[in-house]
């Protein structure tokens, strides 16, 4: 909660891009052979290294956004630019492996004439803050494959910005479907001044719906590069057949995950509606795996609301029941495990956020269980700052699915006291796997010392090679049917539900 893989036919691509003494850890199942995944045609091409934001600028030296949070590939969207720069540039990468480039460009704009367009707008008993820009310029997609794209705007004077798009997939069945946390990006973005968290005066003064119509703040894209842009290398460079959708398109379409073989949410995935839970709930109980990379996810309740420029482009999070207008209880705008209707997110995950600030080092409790193969991993070994800034836990208050497997149990602090995090593997009626490390700081501790908190470049191997095993198994079918649980639940303390409970805490 803080302010935290060339050789498929050309045809094919052209095709995505339109529309102790411990037991041994048994291998992870190996996704089954066949055609190959576009993926890995896309990033044999040269990528560009230097795509990323070196210096921002002054505040409104140049800024922008999407009418669309995404689009299917040979869609259009329009820009809306500010600058206060005489012109700019625009410039698309899609976001991967690339041999370690990590991104490639695949379009650029002629130059645009720059213009200043207006201040933020704070408008109805939400606080929402909105940009009323006209648009800049309208992008066509034709020739991008699907993906999590940064368009970066390059202005005369030198200033950059990110604004994020994703080319959503057209369908799911038989992929790995990587899922940007958009509602969490907008969650906090203080562009114009308020987020769902403070405004003017604090937190009394925060929005309570804060739209996609504006900018985000920052860089442009700060979320999604520490939550979600080095899993998604990890995963290109796999060569599994993934597919991209993000948490808007998750809650629009009830049928999104039809057919899917995994959903991989990453670092910071707080914002659910009921739309979104509903629909991965569904897709678990028919064998579709789920994989929770960070923490404090399905923490806060939502509703979408449309805006002037589209449907489903207003989050609102009133956090606090009485607070929200609507009459319907289900759709009171709280934490998911407060009334008037509890549904604590621990039935859906396996574990539940307990703990900010959290800080420690991710224990392993169960050496041989099959996502750490080939980790030389032992029990009790530690990899220092991985937890962090929040962190999830086994509760006694649950509900957690039966059987679970308690992978990691790390003793951490979280500001005053002591308490513990889990990472947890469930398996469902239907034979999908659940894996939730337990961490936000999990994604972030893929780039080794470069994430800080003393996370080191063994704990980046470590966290790298699990997520690898992980999403390979998850691959190839309902994990259960390979890996069943051994349940040893019983044999660890679970947290008390405690700091977390009801608070918000920022």
């Amino acid at each position: 909660m803080n302010r935290a893989v060339a050789a498929v036919a050309v045809l094919l691509l052209a095709l995505a891009g339109c529309g102790g003494g411990h037991r041994r850890a048994a291998g992870p199942s190996r996704a089954p052979r066949s055609a190959p995944s576009p993926a890995v045609a896309e990033n044999g091409r040269p990528g560009n290294a230097d795509w990323k934001v070196r210096k921002t600028g002054a505040e409104h030296a140049i800024e922008g956004f999407a009418d669309r949070v995404s689009v299917l590939p040979g869609e259009s969207f329009r820009l809306f630019v500010s600058t206060t720069a005489k012109g700019y540039t625009v410039s698309a990468f899609r976001m991967g492996w690339y041999a370690g480039a990590q991104a490639r460009k695949v379009w650029t704009a002629p130059p645009q004439a720059g213009r200043r367009q207006g201040a933020a707008k704070t408008t109805g008993k939400t606080h929402t803050v909105t940009a009323s820009w006209q648009p800049s310029l309208t992008v066509s997609t034709r020739g991008w494959p699907e993906g999590s794209y940064l368009l970066r705007l390059d202005a005369d004077s030198g200033a950059q910005r990110f604004v994020p798009i994703t080319v959503r997939s057209a369908s799911t069945a038989g992929r790995v479907v990587i899922l940007n946390g958009t509602t969490t990006w907008q969650a906090y973005n203080m562009w114009g001044g308020r987020d769902l968290y403070q405004g003017p005066g604090g937190f009394d003064g925060r929005s309570r719906a804060v739209s996609f119509d504006r900018p985000y703040d920052g860089n442009g894209a700060v979320k999604f590069l520490a939550f979600e842009q080095p899993a998604i290398a990890l995963a290109e460079k796999t060569g599994l057949p993934l597919a991209y959708e993000t948490d808007n398109d998750l809650h629009h379409d009830p049928r999104l995950l039809d057919g899917a073989r995994a959903l991989v949410t990453l670092g910071h995935d707080e914002y659910w509606s009921t739309a979104m839970r509903d629909e991965t709930t569904k897709a678990r109980d028919a064998g579709m795996n789920i994989a929770f990379l960070g923490a404090n996810a399905v923490n806060r309740h939502i509703r979408f609301e449309p805006t002037a420029l589209g449907a489903d482009r207003l989050v609102v999070c009133y956090k606090s029941a009485d607070e929200d207008p609507i009459k319907d209880p289900a759709e009171k705008t709280q934490d998911w495990r407060l009334s008037p209707k509890p549904r604590p997110e621990s039935a859906l995950i396996g574990i539940m956020y307990t703990c900010f600030p959290a800080d420690g080092a991710w224990k392993v409790y169960r050496p041989d269980a099959w996502m750490f193969a080939g980790t030389g991993a032992r029990e009790g070994e530690e990899f220092p700052g991985v937890i962090g800034p929040e962190s999830d836990a086994v509760t006694s208050g649950g509900p957690t699915p039966r059987p679970i497997e308690v992978l990691a149990h790390s003793t951490i602090h979280c500001g005053t006291y002591t308490t513990t995090s889990d990472a947890t593997y469930y398996t469902a009626k239907s034979g999908a796997g659940v894996f939730a490390t337990g961490t936000m700081r999990w994604v972030c501790s893929m780039r080794g010392r470069a994430c800080g908190h003393g996370v080191t470049g063994k704990a980046a191997s470590f966290v790298s090679k699990v997520t690898e095993n992980v999403l390979r198994a998850f691959a190839a079918g309902p994990a259960g049917r390979a890996h069943p649980v051994r349940d040893n639940l019983g044999k660890i303390r679970p947290a008390k539900t405690g700091l977390a409970q009801g608070a918000d805490l920022d």
